[in-house]
């Protein structure tokens, strides 16, 4: 039986693939791990251990104790908040990713995923439908963090044969945790504004296209990776994935319909700047031809789904 860690398990991706995967394993083959520990409350389905990823002593007691066989390396510091300082986010982002992709080699672990981002694209790069192969000169921290990761992974496969896997993930969405200091971020707060009788102020243009994931796509893309036969991933650095494209505007007016009340401003600030080297539309045939990804949900599915859940949730969560 596979023996699963999670690193940054409470953040937004991590606290719904922590559960997809506890689905599939069993409580007792997972383990979460934070570095907050108050998050302990979220994983009373699984175990949970506090851990700084940059402690590597700690991560190599941890799988050496609990007999791990997979790591999912989530734990990140994102865009936006990278921007702030920017130092100690190429530090962790990099320097974990590192010492997992070495441990995994030690261990001779069975498989490693590590999520990569639409970040690792920039101005150079083309906007739309932009191909798996292309121009990639990020100017953000956070991108240039993850095109670099994705060297090292593809180097540590040709190089140790680590089973590493990975996805660039467009802007994630759901509705089972907070903004996370991301730049598409916006469009996750902004169900939280129309629920609660908000006003909402978005900090990019009314017209910034971005592609976008419902979480629930992400989660079944994330599974069907690492579940998909050895000698069907051909891209060993990180696979483009795509869902949907809209704008601030488009998400907005998606709302509106089920809130007639609800009002948007635009007051686009640094993470503007962040948006604006980032594509509108992906191109992810390669993922749909080497491993069979599609997507689920579009804009009007998504809006639906999370206006109908999303108020109970937030119950629940105060």
């Amino acid at each position: 039986m596979e023996r699963i860690l999670i690193t940054g398990a409470a953040g937004q991706l991590g606290s719904e693939l922590t559960q997809a995967l506890v689905d599939i394993y069993g409580g007792d083959n997972v383990i979460a791990t934070d570095i907050n520990g108050a998050a302990a409350h979220k994983f009373d389905y699984c175990q949970f251990i506090p851990l700084n990823v940059l402690d590597n002593d700690q991560m190599v007691k941890i799988i050496k104790e609990e007999k791990v066989t997979q790591i999912y390396h989530l734990a990140a510091i994102l865009s936006a908040t990278s921007e702030k300082n920017p130092l100690f986010a190429w530090k962790l982002n990099m320097d974990s990713l590192l010492s997992i992709l070495e441990i995994a080699k030690e261990y001779k672990l069975n498989k490693i995923y590590w999520p990569s981002s639409i970040a690792v694209f920039g101005p150079s790069t083309p906007m739309k439908n932009t191909p798996q192969d292309c121009v990639m000169d990020p100017n953000t921290v956070y991108g240039i963090s993850k095109q670099a990761g994705e060297r090292w992974c593809e180097y540590y496969f040709q190089k140790y044969n680590v089973d590493v896997r990975s996805l660039r993930y467009p802007g994630l969405i759901g509705y089972k945790s907070l903004p996370g200091g991301g730049t598409t971020d916006y469009a996750v707060d902004i169900f939280h504004k129309a629920i609660e009788g908000e006003h909402f102020e978005c900090f990019l243009r009314e017209d910034s296209y971005l592609p976008m994931m419902y979480m629930p796509d992400a989660i079944k893309a994330t599974i069907d990776l690492m579940h998909a036969p050895a000698e069907k991933i051909k891209v060993r650095s990180s696979y483009n994935l795509g869902g949907i494209s809209f704008s601030p505007k488009e998400i907005y007016e998606s709302i509106k319909k089920h809130h007639a009340d609800f009002e948007i401003s635009y007051k686009p600030d640094f993470r503007q700047n962040i948006a604006d080297t980032w594509p509108d539309s992906i191109d992810d045939s390669a993922a749909r031809n080497d491993w069979g990804w599609e997507h689920s949900y579009g804009l009007e599915d998504m809006t639906k789904d999370i206006l109908a859940n999303l108020p109970t949730y937030l119950v629940n969560f105060k």
